[in-house]
């Protein structure tokens, strides 16, 4: 399986990515690392919660 990677650009206060670093780093995580880990959690709360979000193929 080939794992098709995007990229996603946000607008962020620099005080809070600043801090968003820090906590990568505490981490021992990238930036980009930290939010994929933080989406996938909030996804998965969201599944839970709501059930399997289930995409359309684009192949």
């Amino acid at each position: 399986m080939i794992l098709k990677i995007s990229k996603f650009t946000i607008r962020v206060e620099e005080e809070t990515l600043k801090k968003f670093r820090y906590v990568a780093e505490y981490n021992a995580r990238s930036a980009n690392r930290e939010l994929e880990v933080l989406m996938k959690r909030h996804i998965a709360k969201f599944e839970k919660e709501h059930g399997k979000i289930v995409l359309e193929s684009n192949d």
